[in-house]
């Protein structure tokens, strides 16, 4: 199974990956109720196919209270931290920031949101100490949480922490989001800056989560035209969903000339997912991935959704292999995990037999409409 699609391998010979990885770093992942043990699938699977030996594994730190105060509020994290010491359900003020339903107390909840947000700072930091081109923390990319509360599963917002750590030193960060949901939270974190534009790609339909990030949402004030909203419907492949991701990011570029970039790629969009909604494989995301990488910009790369868990660590294996110009072999090799991945034992992913509800003309009054709306950013 290539993985490279057509761009030039010696870019990708060349680029230098840092991986943020560490024993205790996927224990602690691990421990996420949504998706349990899936840190160390995606790991094992990467590691298995002798991906590792190709990139430097950068230790984690844990992310501080103050650290993680650059974006989230005190009194937020001041709960998150004391219910999580008791895994206290009781306590009233929890709803008030968004914490049961989605976002479960669980006991050592602190302790894992100051992972991720720690995992996330170290990857940025390894940018902005030019120790790599790409760095990347597959267990991140929790792009629903707010200054003041949780949600959708997201208790830190660790791609914001991110995207302000690397603005110490870049002037204009771009972050892309390809998950199936709205990237509402870091779209918000912004919303009012022209340093920092969000790009969003997600299903957007009465009554799916969060229900924000319609075409005409474009951000705040002096950030006004700095949020970029492509709404789609159930369905899309990877062909359709490319033209789209192409025409948009090519004018971002144009616009925006982003000097880092931060790629949140949840693989809730993958054919098998639970979520049953778009149609995707890794080689589509992959090739949208590529797309951004040619432009030769730090880049820093998070994970996110993705709730069939085999199939997350397919696509994220996968696109791994394709951030290091590797070719991948079909076929799983033997690992912990390796009976996950039956009744085929096959890294590739197949796109369900389902309709794609994507109207073309639709779809090019939306890519028109985001043109347009881009001529307006100075």
């Amino acid at each position: 199974m290539t993985s490279r699609g057509n761009n030039d391998e010696d870019g990708c010979a060349k680029r230098r990956v840092a991986y943020v990885c560490s024993p205790e770093y996927i224990e602690t992942c691990d421990t996420l109720s949504k998706v349990p043990n899936r840190a160390s699938m995606v790991h094992s699977l990467i590691e298995a196919y002798g991906l590792l030996e190709h990139m430097s594994i950068v230790k984690p730190g844990v992310a501080t209270i103050e650290e993680m105060a650059q974006f989230h509020t005190d009194s937020y994290l001041e709960h998150l931290q004391k219910i999580s010491q008791d895994g206290d359900n009781d306590d009233p003020q929890s709803a008030d920031y968004g914490l049961g339903y989605d976002c479960p107390i669980v006991e050592g909840v602190f302790d894992y949101a100051a992972a991720v947000g720690g995992a996330t700072l170290t990857a940025a930091q390894s940018l902005l100490d030019q120790k790599c081109e790409v760095a990347i923390n597959w267990a991140g990319g929790w792009h629903h949480a707010k200054k003041d509360e949780a949600s959708g599963f997201c208790y830190v917002n660790d791609a914001v922490l991110g995207i302000l750590k690397l603005r110490e030193k870049y002037e204009r960060v771009l972050y892309v989001d390809v998950d199936l949901h709205h990237g509402d939270g870091v779209e918000d974190a912004f919303s009012f800056t022209s340093k920092v534009m969000t790009v969003s790609l997600h299903k957007f339909s009465p009554g799916f989560f969060p229900g924000t990030g319609d075409v005409c949402d474009t951000g705040l004030g002096k950030g006004r035209w700095y949020a970029v909203n492509v709404p789609l419907e159930d369905g899309i492949q990877d062909d359709r969903y490319y033209q789209v991701f192409a025409s948009v990011m090519q004018e971002v570029r144009a616009q925006f000339n982003p000097e880092a970039i931060v790629m949140q790629l949840g693989a809730d969009t993958m054919a098998g997912d639970p979520m049953c909604s778009f149609n995707m494989t890794p080689v589509g995301v992959g090739k949208c991935l590529q797309f951004i990488l040619q432009w030769q910009r730090p880049a820093l790369l998070l994970g996110g959704g993705g709730y069939n868990l085999a199939n997350t660590a397919r696509c994220w294996t996968y696109l791994t292999a394709s951030v290091l110009g590797k070719t991948l072999s079909s076929e799983i090799p033997d690992h912990e995990f390796f009976t996950e991945y039956g009744p085929d034992y096959s890294l590739e992913i197949s796109p369900s037999c389902r309709p794609d509800r994507n109207d073309s003309k639709h779809l090019d009054q939306v890519i028109s409409t985001i043109k347009g709306n881009l001529k307006n950013v100075v």
